[in-house]
């Protein structure tokens, strides 16, 4: 992978946005690798996401903000750039099933995403030893009625050894306290059928079957303190027919499930996600 730098930016939307940052890029001979924009008519926003040749610009990321801060000012922006030589920190969290969290394991072992998943929190003991193998720490933590804030405050001192800029619930079968919620705001990300509102709750595949539905899927989002709400990074779907079982349904949509939990965080790891109110720009 080349080196690169990704400046991600978002702002109200007028006309020179464009021309400010390039020109700004080329008077340091910056070269622009990818260059991505939209703007958003409804809400008046516009977003953009470069990548630059890091061995193109003449400084470090310290120098870049400091010069690139007055047009940051001028035209109002949230912005922020990322080294890709600094792969960010990824924890995964998960309960029994193992497919979303085997196959994460095996696109980081295989180097498909780029990323350092410094550890596994789970609230079972069940998937230690696929964990272990890949000589990652797994950290076992009971999470019960009893125990649930002394659990979770465990938890977060694990976050902050670990300094995690990522936390994948890899169907993670519990509810993140509001206060973790909001301290990892846009760090926390979930996946979960696509079923959700129609059938919440437990064994959503049978109670899909009972209906008949055509298709089943999976969305992956940001957590929130409104549970299962929060702004959407990828969805997909597959088509069924009346022939396929409740086993053939749960069978397909974990491949769903995991393949949009992969793109999803993928997208996030490349800095190619723009969070505005509850929507996101996911540029490809």
């Amino acid at each position: 992978m080349e080196h690169t730098y990704r400046l991600v930016i978002s702002c109200p939307d007028r006309v020179g946005i464009v021309a400010k940052v390039s020109n700004f890029l080329s008077t340091y001979n910056g070269w622009i690798t990818e260059a991505s924009h939209h703007s958003d008519t409804h809400t008046g926003w516009f977003f953009m996401r470069h990548e630059i040749k890091a061995s193109s610009i003449p400084f470090g990321l310290d120098q870049f903000r400091a010069a690139f801060e007055p047009i940051a000012r001028e035209f109002n922006m949230h912005w922020h750039i990322a080294d890709s030589a600094q792969p960010k920190k990824v924890i995964l969290m998960c309960s029994k099933e193992s497919h979303c969290v085997a196959d994460l394991l095996y696109r980081w072992h295989s180097k498909e995403i780029n990323a350092e998943i410094v550890a596994v929190i789970s609230n079972h003991d069940d998937l230690r030893r696929m964990v272990e193998w890949h000589e990652i720490p797994y950290h076992h933590v009971p999470v019960s009625k009893e125990n649930k804030a002394d659990a979770f405050a465990h938890i977060n001192d694990l976050f902050h050894k670990y300094e995690v800029d990522v936390v994948v619930l890899a169907r993670y079968m519990q509810i993140l306290p509001g206060e973790l919620c909001e301290k990892y705001a846009g760090k926390v990300i979930n996946i979960h059928h696509s079923f959700l509102p129609s059938f919440a709750g437990a064994r959503p595949y049978h109670q899909a079957y009972s209906r008949g539905v055509k298709l089943i899927g999976a969305t992956c989002h940001y957590v929130t303190q409104d549970l299962d709400e929060g702004p959407i990074i990828e969805q997909d779907v597959i088509r069924i027919t009346h022939s396929d079982s409740i086993e053939d349904m749960v069978r397909l949509g974990k491949d769903v499930e995991k393949n949009v939990l992969a793109r999803g965080l993928r997208s996030h790891i490349e800095d190619r996600v723009i969070t505005f109110e509850n929507k996101t720009v996911v540029f490809d």
